[in-house]
């Protein structure tokens, strides 16, 4: 019986456990349409490529075991989703992007839409290939998901050209290999295991940093025993947030300059020492490193690692308890992590004022707050974060409950992530609230995908701090240049809750801060996507420094 190439991509996404692929419709992909339809597999289009991708990335992170899939077309189909992809490379999600291309036939003749995609996104992938003969396809789609889970995960990139992906064989012709989604766990050399508990013997204010690498291993419950057990005082970042529950006391928050500033060895644990941590500086020079990372081309980069740890993050935290038990070695640094909770405590009660504020326009601590109490009225909800100053003050006041509680771009800092990443989320999990904290420049990118979620009927609560600015601009701007010289930092207060209603969602304008609460209540009842459109203070005290 002839198969055509879309059949045969859907029969191996089938195999691979794909539910939903993400897409903007193109003539060069369309054969994968008719394939999902066979195997019934979800087609979600959405109106620009990037939020295409943004979704599969946030389609993996919310499904752990599982990759996300885009599929765009040819030339500006890809180009659109390269933001996308760039964003999951540095977020290490394992997702697939099919794109497209001209015929085959006709390649290098100047084709619609022909251009070099391989080389546009080779540098941001972990794997990329074109696909000549269609009997291949199967074969290629293991190979890239292979490649996309492997060690650090990541996008994997296929291009099948038009005529290819239309082309037709025979089932007997094209077998669809075995599909593991899941890379095998790989323990670290036991040697360095021993070595990582000799450090930790002779210290005595040590820290744990919990980051991305926890989430893509799955060693919450690894990690969570050896915190507890050893009393370690333990920050996130990155997708490490919600990894520690918030109620633990060896969870910290706002004491991390504080704990820098003293400890004599951090464990990093999928941490990595990048801008965030000051690329290894804020790290006093004599202190030990202990690094936790899935691919060992990651360890020691910006500052000299004492002990690797590699592979798996749930097997080497297994191996550290092991070891411990095995020697009789009992680890305690609650004194330690008590010190660091009396700071903690200080920092908290400076800012109840600003939570507590009535000031018009509204402080956004005090927004953020208001979102935290009705966040508590949810059953487990999913937040997302797209900005830059509201989502930085929001991340310090929402307490994350639970693994993948809490999703931002990650280290490319890629704005337009919101409503795309929701999209996914809800898809995953239907039965809990999706809630996206919005600047309202970054709304600006892909708020026209409230239509995609009103096609599909997805209640997504958008809140948006408008302050008119592109703060984390403006203020180093005005600051360095003269605030009378500001260019490109400025914004209206649109009303962006009309924009949401004129595409089928539900809208709130907010000015005061009693009013939050009631809005955030009423979007709710609504039933549909909606947003609330919050006018906050503009900031424009400078503090000093530029946040790259």
């Amino acid at each position: 019986m002839p198969v055509h190439g879309g059949q045969l991509a859907a029969r191996a996404l089938k195999e691979a456990g794909v539910e939903v692929i993400f897409t903007l419709s193109g003539g060069h992909i369309m054969p994968i349409y008719d394939g999902c339809v066979d195997e019934g597999i979800k087609v979600v289009d959405v109106r620009h490529e990037q939020a295409a991708v943004h979704a599969a990335d946030s389609w993996a992170r919310c499904n752990p075991g599982k990759i996300g899939v885009a599929a765009i077309t040819a030339g500006p189909g890809v180009t659109d989703g390269v933001t996308g992809i760039a964003n999951a490379w540095r977020a290490n999600s394992p997702i697939l992007i099919f794109g497209g291309q001209g015929p085959f036939e006709n390649l290098r003749r100047g084709s619609l839409q022909e251009m070099d995609h391989l080389g546009v996104v080779r540098p941001i992938t972990k794997y990329c290939d074109a696909i000549y003969q269609t009997h291949r396809i199967p074969e290629y789609i293991e190979l890239a998901i292979r490649h996309a889970i492997s060690g650090t995960p990541g996008p994997a990139y296929l291009e099948i050209p038009m005529d290819v992906f239309m082309g037709q064989t025979e089932w007997e012709k094209a077998p669809v290999p075995k599909i593991r989604t899941r890379a095998p766990r790989i323990s670290p050399d036991r040697v360095e295991v021993r070595a990582a508990i000799e450090i930790l013997k002779t210290v005595e204010r040590p820290m744990l940093m919990a980051g991305t690498s926890v989430k893509w291993s799955e060693a919450y419950d690894e990690m969570n025993r050896f915190i507890s057990e050893t009393h370690i005082p333990t920050y996130t970042n990155g997708m490490g947030r919600g990894s520690v529950p918030p109620d633990s006391p060896e969870f910290l928050v706002r004491s991390r300059r504080d704990a820098l500033q003293k400890i004599d060895c951090i464990v990093l644990a999928g941490t990595l020492l990048d801008f965030r941590m000051r690329f290894g500086q804020s790290i006093p020079a004599d202190a030990k490193i202990i690094q936790l990372e899935m691919d060992n081309t990651l360890i020691g980069q910006n500052r000299q690692t004492d002990v690797p740890l590699v592979g798996n993050l749930a097997c080497s935290f297994e191996l550290l308890l092991e070891e411990m038990k095995n020697g009789g070695v009992q680890l305690d640094y609650s004194s330690w992590r008590d010190e660091l909770r009396v700071i903690e405590n200080e920092a908290e009660a400076k800012v109840q004022a600003a939570l507590d504020s009535d000031e018009v326009p509204i402080d956004p601590q005090r927004m953020c707050r208001e979102v935290r109490d009705w966040l508590d009225t949810l059953d487990n909800p999913i937040v997302i974060g797209d900005g830059g100053d509201i989502v930085a003050t929001a991340a310090k006041i929402l307490p994350v409950k639970s693994r993948g509680a809490w999703m931002d771009p990650g280290p490319l800092g890629t704005l337009g992530v919101g409503m795309p990443f929701a999209i996914a989320a809800k898809l995953a999990n239907p039965d809990r609230p999706v809630v996206i904290i919005y600047g309202d420049g970054s709304f600006g990118f892909n708020g026209m995908e409230y239509d995609t979620a009103a096609r599909f009927g997805l209640n997504i609560i958008g809140i948006v701090g408008n302050d008119a600015a592109w703060g984390q601009m403006m203020r180093p701007q005005g600051a360095l240049y003269g605030w009378d010289r500001l260019q490109g930092v400025l914004l209206n207060r649109t009303r962006y809750d009309k924009v949401v209603e004129a595409l089928g969602g539900h809208g709130e304008h907010v000015t005061e801060p009693g009013e939050i609460r009631a809005a955030l209540d009423r979007s709710v009842a609504a039933g549909k996507p909606a947003l609330i459109n919050v006018e906050i203070r503009q900031d424009r005290e400078y503090k000093g420094g530029i946040y790259v």
